[in-house]
């Protein structure tokens, strides 16, 4: 590291200890990233983000904490990255919820009142859960800041099982493909985020965009799968509304 950034104050009782892990783990999420080639009809399901917002701020949370907890007394290291990992945590947030966004994802990612960002994260305490949950909100920083060849590094570098985290960041990089115009890489992680884990939250989402992507490529038969799937799966997503408009787009094109 190229300057000294001081580091926050770290709990010395067990009660301090857990209520530090309690604090630092609380987060939120976003998605801000919509497949900009994708029809001007479809732009209302960049709103069907927000029903997924708490969804993934909480499960980001559980992530966060249980690692961090398990590793509290193994690992004193991680207990170390789970308090530098703080303030910038509040930056994102901030970002997500806030104004003047890209300054603050920035600040997220590189850290200010002398205190870490994810890179430093990253590079300090990449072994720990911390670190590694680091990835995950650098590679969302730079898919909100438009630098999707980091956000798809980073992205691809975040390791997680868990049921909501795990098809997000595959479908977030779906997205920063999808920006850099490579559809078919697009379309291969929309479908190992489909493929992640079924819910009613993400599924549909990654449904939707693998079948507009896949449209778009020339596999109208693939799409009409994806669109048929939303219809009797998830029949109450938002994806579901006017589905039927999108399966007949696709068997047109049989």
């Amino acid at each position: 590291m190229a300057t000294y950034k001081k580091r926050g104050y770290k709990p010395k009782t067990k009660a301090e200890k857990v209520e530090a892990i309690e604090e630092n783990s609380t987060t939120a999420e976003v998605f801000n990233t919509l497949d900009e080639g994708a029809s001007k009809a479809e732009d209302w399901a960049v709103k069907n983000q927000k029903n997924i917002f708490i969804i993934v701020g909480l499960a980001a949370a559980i992530v966060l904490g249980y690692l961090g907890y398990n590793k509290f007394v193994a690992e004193p290291k991680a207990d170390e990255a789970m308090n530098e990992m703080f303030t910038a945590q509040k930056y994102f947030e901030e970002a997500v919820n806030g104004t003047a966004k890209d300054s603050l994802y920035n600040l997220s990612l590189t850290g200010g009142e002398g205190k870490y960002g994810m890179l430093d994260i990253i590079n300090e305490y990449g072994s720990t859960p911390a670190g590694n949950l680091a990835n995950y909100y650098a590679g969302m920083a730079y898919l909100n800041t438009k630098d999707y060849t980091n956000a798809v590094k980073h992205l691809s570098d975040f390791k997680t099982d868990d049921a909501v985290l795990g098809p997000v960041s595959k479908g977030a990089i779906g997205d920063a493909f999808v920006q850099l115009n490579q559809p078919e890489d697009a379309l291969g992680y929309y479908e190992k985020a489909i493929a992640a884990s079924t819910n009613d939250y993400t599924t549909p989402m990654y449904l939707f965009k693998a079948a507009n992507v896949a449209l778009g490529l020339g596999q109208a038969d693939k799409a009409l799968g994806y669109f048929k799937r939303i219809k009797e799966e998830f029949s109450s997503a938002t994806e579901a509304t006017n589905i039927d408009v999108f399966i007949g787009r696709a068997e047109a094109k049989n």
